[in-house]
């Protein structure tokens, strides 16, 4: 697995985001991987993950998955998420996105799940996502770092 860059602002992967997660994202050949065990900061109701907070990585290995297998940084237009089973602070999960259609490098169809160490299926999620292009994208690559060993995009 080959790590990728992350960005310094972001809330998900941002290196300098002081109230963000900082994940890190790996990529190989079946998709793009993290994991992370999320904590007392992240629960909605009592023992239980906010919702939103998981939708929240899930988009952002999808957007990842473009990166990583589409060669386009890209916004989320549109994103289905289903919750099919609770997730409690302290309970490490693990995330994987892919793309599954790239309709002429502009528009990206990806999946993604979460899911227990054991492979117990915690959430599920689709997006359609557009590249980037501009002014837009020029900003965003401003804020990517890699570190020593990073895929260079």
């Amino acid at each position: 697995m080959k790590t990728l860059p992350h960005t310094r602002s972001c809330f998900v992967c941002g290196s300098q985001n002081p109230t963000g997660m900082r994940l890190r994202f790996t990529v190989d050949e079946e998709g793009v991987h993290t994991t992370f065990t999320p904590c007392a900061d992240h629960v909605g109701f009592s023992r239980t993950i906010h919702g939103g907070i998981l939708a929240t990585v899930l988009d952002e290995i999808m957007a990842w998955a473009c990166i990583a297998q589409g060669k386009q940084l890209a916004y989320c237009a549109e994103m289905t998420t289903r919750f099919l089973n609770v997730v409690r602070p302290g309970e490490e999960v693990f995330a994987t996105a892919k793309i599954v259609e790239n309709k002429r490098d502009k528009l990206f169809l990806a999946v993604s799940e979460l899911k227990t160490k054991d492979g117990k299926v915690l959430v599920t999620a689709t997006g359609k996502y557009l590249a980037i292009r501009g002014e837009a994208l020029e900003e965003m690559k401003s804020d990517l770092v890699a570190d020593s060993g990073d895929i260079v995009l």
